[in-house]
């Protein structure tokens, strides 16, 4: 078993309880790369179980990191996360939801994800301010081959900056940035109608859409 805490403090009384096969790194876990992480612990062809209580100010950022490790790697079977509510109904937003975005996006990609249970703010000491949620996540292949998932991943983040625009509006800023290429020739090789909203696409379409916008140079 391998702990990976920031505290100094809590990660030197973990060293002095823990049992001789629990190894503690003291160390923020966005300063590591979690698939070289999980190889050097466990071995190169090992899949790890994560479990993790994470800050609600950088879950966001975390989650991302350790989702660009699998992809890398593939070193993770499974993760039991507790989050902030309105993180974990974003991760398990569907297209056409209201928190539907990035983070339900780029985790659908690599896992499943299921809500298991929400605690009030009362099972806490000290009480936060909000509710929290456990999330499980089960990772397996993507349901849609994804060849270019940086890409991806730029084409979304940019796309839900507009999320209330249409997307001949909302695709403006990337198509500015790779070229002079209108939005409408990007929407029209992807087979997509310019009156949609980000928040309807689904991963499928978001795919086409990468394509179309890496069909044409400086993308």
């Amino acid at each position: 078993m391998l702990a990976l805490e920031v505290d100094r403090d809590l990660a030197a009384q973990l060293r002095g309880t823990s049992r001789p096969r629990v190894q503690v790194i003291t160390g923020d876990v966005l300063d590591h790369d979690l698939s070289e992480v999980v190889a050097s612990v466990f071995g190169a062809q090992m899949r790890a179980r994560l479990v993790g209580n994470l800050p609600y100010n950088l879950s966001s950022p975390i989650l991302v990191s350790l989702l660009r490790a699998h992809h890398r790697a593939g070193c993770f079977l499974d993760a039991t996360l507790m989050l902030q509510l309105e993180v974990a109904d974003r991760i398990t937003s569907a297209p056409g939801d209201r928190m539907y975005g990035p983070l339900a996006i780029l985790t659908f990609i690599a896992a499943e994800a299921e809500r298991v249970m929400v605690l009030p703010p009362g099972a806490f000491r000290p009480v936060p301010a909000v509710r929290s949620a456990v999330v499980r996540l089960r990772f397996r292949p993507s349901p849609i081959p994804v060849p270019n998932p940086e890409l991806l991943e730029r084409l979304v983040r940019s796309l839900f900056t507009q999320r209330r625009k249409m997307l001949i509006n909302a695709l403006i800023p990337l198509a500015n940035a790779i070229g002079s290429h209108s939005p409408r020739e990007l929407l029209d090789r992807a087979s997509l109608s310019p009156k949609r909203r980000p928040a309807t696409l689904d991963l499928e379409e978001l795919v086409r859409l990468t394509e179309s916008v890496a069909s044409f140079p400086g993308s």
